[in-house]
């Protein structure tokens, strides 16, 4: 074997091994906290209508009110970027499971690899004291993204475009979550009823409550594009309360931020039971 061969082999050794796993683990418990944290600021929202930030700036800001926030926010920008690790090896060495080397399986892993991997930067940078980073609105960010595109040539298309991705994310998340798609990535026969049963209420509900803030998003983002008005487009915070003004009012926000905490609480049944 030649030395590049052997160091490939070694690399693969390494991605199979305890630190990947350990960080994907950490990983989901690092998101779990930041959704629960998420969906519990929702809730307060759409029963009290208080004007707290229902996204990752408001959850940062909840840790680090608690008397060990600083070490708190340490360690979930550690895990999210052991989440990101654990996505960049199923990049270069494929996932878990049979289906795990295709092309479009190693291209949504990298997609995730990215998303956590700016996560993780923002989380610690707020940690290490630029509190610019993560504690700023969400609904400002997507804005101010949203007019530089928009400023490009052909940049209702850009927005367009990457709008209908976040839309089609939310519908594919929620009808995902509806299919139990998530099952076959558990060890489903290791576990007992009470668990499985545990998973696909958490699963479900979270699954399609996460799916329905993607897909608000999205939308939002096309009508910024069709508009050319980048004051249409909304980040977590805005898109969450914006399902107060459907006809179902306040409840059906309620519903997602419930949809939110459940999402939270299926990623801390995940670090136990993923297949990774």
């Amino acid at each position: 074997m030649t030395a590049a061969g052997s160091s490939w082999a070694a690399a693969r050794r390494a991605a199979r091994g305890d630190v990947v796993r350990v960080g994907a683990r950490v990983g989901f418990v690092a998101r779990g906290v930041l959704y629960l944290l998420v969906g519990v600021l929702a809730v307060r929202v759409g029963l009290t209508g208080t004007n707290e930030q229902a996204d990752r700036g408001g959850a940062l800001a909840e840790v680090a009110a608690t008397p060990f926030g600083a070490v708190l926010l340490w360690a979930l920008g550690i895990g999210l970027a052991g989440m990101a690790l654990w996505r960049l090896s199923e990049v270069l060495f494929g996932a878990a499971g049979p289906d795990g080397d295709g092309v479009g399986k190693r291209a949504l892993s990298g997609a995730r690899c990215v998303f956590y991997g700016v996560s993780s930067f923002l989380v610690l940078a707020f940690a290490a004291g630029y509190r610019g980073s993560g504690a700023g609105s969400t609904d400002q960010q997507s804005q101010d993204i949203t007019a530089r595109l928009l400023g490009l040539p052909g940049g209702a298309w850009w927005v367009g475009a990457a709008a209908a991705g976040l839309l089609g994310a939310g519908l594919w998340i929620a009808g995902r979550a509806v299919l139990r798609a998530y099952r076959k990535h558990l060890a489903w026969g290791r576990m007992s009823k009470a668990q499985r049963r545990f998973m696909d209420v958490t699963g479900i509900a979270g699954g399609v409550g996460r799916g329905f803030v993607f897909g608000a998003i999205g939308y939002f983002g096309l009508r910024a594009a069709v508009t050319f008005d980048p004051k249409e487009s909304k980040g977590m915070d805005d898109a969450i309360r914006s399902f107060a003004q459907t006809p179902a009012g306040p409840w059906l926000l309620v519903a997602v931020a419930v949809g939110l905490v459940l999402f939270g609480v299926f990623s801390f049944g995940q670090a136990k039971w993923r297949d990774v």
